[in-house]
């Protein structure tokens, strides 16, 4: 019995549709979470590359124009440094920038959870399909009274199995665009957590460039005196 795709995809009723719509589903994730992070670490290269000469030559206020120019997510965690150099410990800055560089971390991963959903769900779904066509078949069985036997049922059942077929399928494809963009995310949090400690090393190396830093060991005396000369 030769059939068409749209023939068993008819056959397959609602659980065919339901798998079409989460094949179509998460290939658009996938292409939407490629395109997002396409030049994602390019521009953060470049950024790091940008504040790290500018902090170097002492340019202060010139890196942090530059992060807040970029388009780079990372500037945000690099102005959360900016912010918080000469005013706080060491410990607390780089406890901020840190947890800024985690925030953008996580929103790497958006709408990935989907596949992973995806992945799980539909091979089930390709099996509900499947005993309801094997009920179905019973059915039939019984409408026949008996006669006929197995061969009354028999397309009815291999029809009903293109469904299983289909919701393994879709679950495969979903499972490979998840570990690819799994893969993927995670060299970018690791490149993305050395050029934030990479950042926080030569700022603090030349914090004491920073503007409004005041200079180290001066005492609370030292200031009041300068406030009585005023």
């Amino acid at each position: 019995m030769n059939l068409t795709t749209w023939e068993i995809i008819q056959l397959g009723g609602i659980p065919m549709y339901i798998i079409i719509g989460f094949s179509v589903l998460a290939v658009a994730v996938g292409l939407e979470r490629v395109f997002a992070l396409w030049a994602y670490m390019d521009k953060a290269r470049n950024l790091a590359d940008t504040v790290e000469r500018c902090l170097t030559r002492g340019a202060f206020a010139e890196g942090r124009t530059a992060c807040e120019r970029s388009q780079s997510p990372l500037a945000d965690v690099f102005l959360v440094g900016y912010e918080r150099v000469g005013r706080v410990s060491v410990g607390h800055m780089a406890a901020a920038v840190h947890r800024e560089r985690i925030k953008i971390t996580q929103d790497l991963k958006k709408f990935v959870w989907i596949l992973g959903t995806i992945g799980v769900t539909s091979p089930f779904i390709g099996l509900a399909g499947t005993v309801l066509g094997v009920i179905g078949a019973f059915g039939d069985i019984a409408a026949a009274e008996g006669k006929g036997g197995f061969a009354v049922v028999s397309a009815s059942i291999a029809e009903a199995l293109y469904v299983t077929f289909a919701g393994i399928a879709v679950a495969v494809e979903a499972v490979v665009i998840f570990n690819f963009l799994n893969q993927r995310m995670a060299r970018m949090s690791t490149e993305l957590r050395m050029l934030t400690e990479e950042f926080l090393e030569v700022l603090v190396e030349h914090e004491a460039e920073a503007p409004g830093k005041k200079a180290r060991g001066t005492s609370k005396s030292d200031e009041e005196a300068d406030d009585g000369n005023g």
